[in-house]
């Protein structure tokens, strides 16, 4: 398996960066854009590692903010699967800003043939979209800064993730964890019916070294999870402890992960 990191906040070597995430998955005989930014950053960034974006037939968008999926602007003619729920209008508590996807629907319909789901949905036999993530533990997803189009919480509950089989381990791939990273783990485990973990990527949406992000190291440590790449989302404090525990690197533009 091979992972490119197409977006991320972090500029890496001549790769520009932004915030948002997009990464290039290349696996069992399969191209997926996982998320696309806001922009077209993940274009140029492509074409300065010399990827062929028209190559890739599948885009997977993790949940229906502008900073995953605006850059769905400049795609067309691929197949877009997502949850249900990504495409309504959603603000911030007091805000006014729709920070939703900039597209509707409809206008994307007719770029795109989409696939909407709420249950987990096979891209191939060795890659999973993981679905709308029940969130049974006691210390995630319990508070949210968001609100609705009709004002109510969101809890985001259109995040999901990937997972992906290699090997007899599993590889999790999530942008924001709104829905928690330690429930979506659980959740990929539940559903590919592999235990061992081998790494997991993406925003971790930990911005404190708090109670949350202690118990999600304790999580990691008694699940022998060890490769662990928190990005985009998580911010410094916890990205210091982090790297205390776990001697993790920076993700930057450009990297490239092979698995």
């Amino acid at each position: 398996m091979k992972l490119t990191i197409l977006t991320e906040n972090v500029a890496g070597g001549i790769c520009a960066a932004e915030h948002g995430l997009s990464y290039l998955i290349e696996y069992d005989k399969q191209k997926i854009l996982f998320d696309v930014g806001h922009s077209n950053i993940f274009l140029q960034n492509a074409k300065l590692l010399n990827i062929n974006i028209d190559e890739v037939k599948t885009v997977v968008l993790s949940h229906g903010h502008w900073d995953h999926g605006n850059g769905l602007k400049y795609l067309k003619d691929k197949t877009l699967i997502c949850h249900s729920g990504a495409f309504i209008k959603r603000y911030r508590k007091g805000g006014t800003e729709n920070i939703g996807l900039e597209e509707t629907f409809n206008e994307l319909k007719n770029r795109f043939k989409i696939i909407k789901l709420i249950e987990p949905y096979l891209i191939s036999d060795k890659i999973i979209y993981l679905g709308e993530i029940p969130r049974h533990n006691s210390f995630e997803s319990q508070t949210t800064t968001f609100v609705d189009e009709n004002r109510n919480d969101d809890f985001v509950l259109d995040d999901s993730a990937l997972a992906v089989t290699v090997g007899n381990e599993l590889v999790v791939i999530s942008a924001c964890s709104h829905s928690g990273i330690c429930n979506i783990v659980e959740h990929a485990k539940l559903v590919t019916g592999i235990e061992k973990v081998k790494a997991v990527f993406g925003g971790f949406h930990l911005k404190e070294n708090n109670y949350q992000t202690k118990e999600t190291i304790n999580y990691f440590k008694k699940n022998n999870i060890n490769e662990i790449h928190p990005s985009h989302c998580t911010e410094l404090p916890a990205l210091v402890e982090f790297y205390n525990v776990f001697k993790i690197k920076q993700v930057k533009t450009g990297m490239v992960f092979h698995l």
